[in-house]
Parts: structure tokens; sequence; C-alpha cells
């Protein structure tokens, strides 16, 4: 099959993965990466310039938008792919879907969106070319249940459920130096964006309770809210950890926290899935549908109170040989029940081979 996949393609985390998926499946894959239109004049000289480039990609309006939905209709049309996978389509135009529908029915468009436009926080601009689009696209994917519905109501033809993935060239299970072990090594550790909920409380009680902490994530976020902490402004500057430094921070910790985005009503994560990829214990903020993943006590466990997190950590940081026994179970539920990046495009690759006018391929 000819895969055609677009997006930002800015993240190693996000396009990046899903384009070695499928040629792991052994698909013919194609990108069309939108940043590098807006990057490009970052460096070129004239503020001007720069500020009219940055207003572009953010309010998603004006001739560099114009200009890459162009250029992707034409790529479309050169290319003929069989599927054309578009990641959170910010930028990509009703008018364009439609168009790439009329001009070569015989592709199949699918999108997927690992955000949830629906919820209260996101600006209005952020999905207007988003959503007018659900009616065009043969297929829209949701990262989480109740989007399935918010995108049936907005119109679209047909959702189905596809959650994130964890990268096994990324989160697998690693023994650290003694070097790597002073830099990561901790009780605790907390990997992720800052939220205006229950985390920092959740945090300093950690912290209050004796427990080494380590924090990482967006320090811009972060920093300005444990500057008033006397309990975590230790941990500043806070920052980010991508790739290897990633992976070695949660293989350095006992035990890794996950807590669940307000913002995005979110039910579950994509740590959810990297955090048990490393074999280490995952306590995450309860969820019926975490729970429906991953046997409370058994493959992870969970939290629902301050005093219910500290009880956890009381119980499982001075037992090895406990903590040890839920993280392999963990790990070894991730891995069976394929939460995997290959595993998740082989599915999106049997929805696409079904949508397609006639057998051209049979998936891997």
């Amino acid at each position: 099959m000819k895969v055609l996949v677009a997006g930002d393609g800015h993240s190693e985390l996000h396009e990046a993965p899903v384009c070695k998926a499928f040629q792991t499946l052994g698909h013919e894959v194609h990108r069309f990466f939108w940043h590098q239109y807006f990057t490009s004049a970052v460096g070129e000289s004239g503020p001007l310039r720069r500020m009219l480039s940055r207003f572009q990609n953010k309010y998603l309006v004006g001739p560099t938008i114009d200009r890459l939905n162009e250029d992707l209709l034409g790529l479309v049309e050169n290319l003929r792919p069989d599927l054309l996978f578009v990641y959170r389509g910010t930028h990509i135009k009703r008018e364009t879907v439609r168009a790439i529908k009329h001009r070569v029915p015989s592709s199949v468009v699918i999108g997927y969106n690992n955000d949830d436009p629906f919820a209260q926080g996101h600006p209005f601009w952020l999905w207007r070319h988003f959503l007018a689009s659900l009616v065009e696209y043969d297929l829209v994917l949701a990262y989480r249940h109740h989007n399935v519905d918010d995108f049936l109501r907005a119109g679209a033809k047909q959702v189905r459920l596809l959650r994130s993935w964890f990268v096994p060239e990324r989160n697998h299970p690693v023994v650290l130096s003694s070097e790597e072990q002073a830099q990561y090594g901790c009780d605790v550790v907390f990997v992720g964006h800052y939220e205006p909920d229950q985390r920092v409380e959740y945090l300093e009680e950690v912290v209050k309770r004796g427990f080494a902490l380590r924090l990482y994530g967006p320090g811009y976020d972060w920093d300005p809210v444990i500057a008033k902490s006397p309990w975590l402004r230790h941990l500043s500057p806070v920052r980010l950890v991508w790739g290897e430094d990633y992976n070695k921070a949660l293989c350095g910790a006992k035990v890794a926290l996950c807590f669940l985005s307000k913002l995005n009503r979110d039910t579950y994560t994509r740590r959810c899935f990297e955090i048990p990829a490393t074999k280490t214990l995952m306590l995450s903020e309860y969820s019926d549908d975490l729970a429906a993943l991953y046997k409370e006590g058994v493959e992870a466990e969970y939290f629902s109170s301050k005093s219910e997190l500290i009880a956890k950590l009381q119980t499982y940081l001075p037992d090895d040989r406990q903590r040890d026994s839920v993280a392999q179970a963990g790990h070894e539920r991730v891995i069976a029940d394929g939460h995997d990046v290959v595993s998740r495009m082989r599915q999106v690759s049997q929805w696409a081979a079904d949508l397609l006018p006639n057998e051209k391929f049979v998936c891997v």
C-alpha cells in the first residue's frame, strides 16, 4: 500500500514513529510535514517576516496556509496514495480534503487527532479547519472514547477509537550506569506538563513524606509555579527530557506517576503505555478506562486522593519484590495487548483496506 502521512512533523514522538511503523509493515511511505513552511521563515532575516510566519502558524490563516494546502493537494494528485493519513490536521482546510476526494477518489483519507478539540480551554481558532473537515474524511480516528460520539455529532461519516502507543525503540527497560543512576535515580518520578489541577499539591505531599522526587517537563510552565512552593522549589529549573534521556528518567525511578489531563478530559494518556513498557511500576490517577487496561494491584496501581497516593508509595517503595512483580506484569500486559505503534498502524492499515474500492494489498 502506498501511504502518505501528513502532519506538522516537528516532533519525533508523533508523525515520525507512524511513518516508521507503516514502513515496518511493508508499505511504501511518503511524508508531507508542514512545520517546514514556518520554520524556514524563522531563519530568514527580517523581524516582520518572522512575525508574520508565527502569526499564520498560530491563527491558521494567510498565504502560507494556502500554499501548504495547495502543495498537499498537488502531492496527492501526483502520488495517488492508497491512504492519506492526516495527523492532527489543524492546518488542512475542508476544501482541500474535499478536492482530494474529488480528484483522487481512489485514495482513502483518514484524519487522526490526539487532542480533544471539544474540551474547554482551547482557543476557538485552533480547531476550526479540522472540525469543518470532519464531514469530508472517510474515517476519523479518536484518541478518547468520548470523542467518538463528539466527532459523529459534528458530522464525521465514520469514527473509530485509536489509542496512543509506545515506541519499543524508545520505551524499553535499561540498566543505568552508576553515573546515570546518580542523575536519574529516585523513589518517584513525574514526567509531564503542568496543569492547574491538584498535581502540585500531590507532588508536594510526596516530598513532605520524605520520598525522593524528580520532576521533568516544560520549565516555562513548571518553574514559575514551583518557585512558590517551599517543598518543590529545589526541583527548579525543571527540564524536558527526550529520547533516551526520557527512557532513563523512567527507568531510574522506582515508581512513575501519571496524572490525567483535565484540559483534554483524559481517561488515559500516552505515558500509560510508555511507563509499563520500561518495566517501571506505574502509579496513575484512577479512571475506569485505565482500570480496564491494567488490573489494579497486579499490573499497575492507582490513586484517587493524596492519602491513597501516599499509602501506595508507602506500600511499594520499601518492598522491591512486590514492586517488581507488578511492574513485570504491567510490562507483559502492554506488550501482549499490542499497545505498540506498529500494532496500532496495523489496525489503521486494516481499516484503510476495508475502505479501499478494491483489495490492493494484504495487511501484514
